[in-house]
C-alpha cells in the first residue's frame, strides 16, 4: 500500500488517526491500516470461502479489520469498502459468487463494529480504478479503462480524474454482455437471460478453470495458461475466449477511446493472455490503445478503499 513520501510528518493532532481498507473479493479478502496519507500500518489477507455464504465472511473479515486497528492504535476516523456488485444503501446487485452477499449491508456494519460515521463503500473495480488514478497507470492518462480480469470479469472508466459509475453504479459490469453467435433467450418471459449466454461465462477465472477441467488440464486456468504456450487444443480454446473478450473490449474502446488501458487481477498477470489480447486489439481497432498491467498485483482495490476513506474526510 502506497501514499505519501515516508518522510513526510502529520500536522499535530493527525497523527494517530487511521484508515481502514476493506476489499471483499468472492475468492479473498484483504484489509489495511493506514494513517492520514494512506501509508500502510498494517494489511492482512485471508480466503473469502465463498462457499460458507456472506455473513461467515463479512464477519471474519471486520474482525480481521477489528485486530489490525487495535495494532496500529491510534483512532479510527474513515473507513473505504471495496465489494462485487452494485452497491445500493440496502443491499447489492450483481453480486452472484457469494451465497447471500445482496443482502449485506456493508456500510452499516463498519459503522456499527467500530463507530465510525465516515464510510464509503464503492464497486471493487471503481475501486482499483480510484487507486490506478492516484496512485498508478492512470495519473497522466485520460480517458482510462481498468479492465479486472479474475474470478469474474469487469470494467471501469475514468475520465478527468474521477471514476463513472454510471446511473446506477452499474457503469462496466461486462460481465453481463451477450456473448456467443446467436441472441439468448430469456429464461423466462420477464427474467434476463441464461448466465451461459454472458461473458463472464467464456471468459474469467472461473469459466476458465472450467475450461481446463474439461480439457483434463490440471492447475485451472495457469494449468490451462501453460499447456496453452504450445499450439494444440488448449491454445486453440483458448484463443477462442479471447476473442470473445476482445469483441467486446474493442466495443468499450471505440466508444471510449482511452488514451490507456490497465489489466488487474489474477488471470490478467498471463503473459499469455495479454500478449493474445493485445495482438487481437491491435488487429482490429484504427487506434489501438496503451495496454498496461497494474502494478499493484492484487493490492489495486484495497489501496482504491482507504483512497475512499481518505477522500471521505472533510477538506482542510
Amino acid at each position: 500500500m502506497a501514499g505519501s513520501p515516508p518522510g513526510q510528518r502529520l500536522p499535530d493532532g493527525e497523527s494517530d488517526q487511521r484508515l481502514l481498507g476493506i476489499d471483499f473479493g468472492g475468492t479473498k479478502m484483504a484489509v489495511g491500516v493506514a494513517d492520514l496519507h494512506g501509508r500502510r500500518l498494517y494489511s492482512e489477507r485471508v480466503p473469502t470461502y465463498a462457499e460458507r455464504g456472506a455473513e461467515q465472511a463479512l464477519e471474519r473479515a471486520l474482525d480481521l479489520a477489528a485486530t489490525l486497528v487495535l495494532r496500529a492504535g491510534g483512532r479510527l476516523v474513515a473507513a473505504g469498502i471495496a465489494s462485487p456488485g452494485v452497491i445500493r444503501d440496502d443491499g447489492i446487485d450483481l453480486a452472484p459468487n457469494v451465497p447471500g452477499w445482496e443482502r449485506l449491508r456493508l456500510a452499516d456494519a463498519v459503522r456499527d463494529r467500530f463507530g465510525v460515521s465516515r464510510v464509503a463503500v464503492a464497486n471493487d473495480l471503481n475501486a482499483a480504478a480510484l487507486a490506478e488514478l492516484r496512485l498508478g497507470a492512470l495519473r497522466d492518462a485520460d480517458p482510462g479503462l481498468v479492465v479486472g480480469l479474475g474470478t469474474g470479469v469487469a470494467a471501469a472508466v475514468t475520465v478527468r480524474g474521477e471514476v463513472v459509475a454510471g446511473f446506477r453504479g452499474a457503469a462496466g459490469e461486462i460481465a453481463y454482455a451477450v456473448a456467443g453467435p446467436t441472441w439468448p433467450e430469456p429464461a423466462d418471459s420477464s427474467g434476463p437471460v441464461e448466465p451461459a449466454a454472458m461473458l463472464e461465462a467464456a471468459f474469467a477465472g472461473r469459466a476458465l478453470d472450467q475450461l481446463a477441467e474439461r480439457l483434463g488440464i490440471a492447475g485451472g486456468a495457469a494449468g490451462l495458461c501453460a499447456a496453452a504456450e504450445l499450439p494444440g487444443t488448449a491454445r486453440d480454446a483458448l484463443l477462442a475466449r479471447v476473442d470473445e473478450l476482445a469483441r467486446h473490449l474493442a466495443t468499450c474502446h471505440l466508444l471510449l477511446d482511452p488514451q490507456r488501458v490497465v489489466l488487474v487481477g489474477g488471470v490478467a498477470r498471463s503473459d499469455l493472455i495479454r500478449s493474445l489480447l493485445t495482438d487481437r486489439l491491435r488487429q482490429v481497432l484504427p487506434h489501438p490503445p496503451e495496454i498496461v498491467l497494474s502494478s499493484f498485483a492484487d493490492d489495486a482495490a484495497l489501496l482504491g478503499a482507504v483512497a475512499m476513506a481518505r477522500e471521505a474526510l472533510p477538506v482542510g
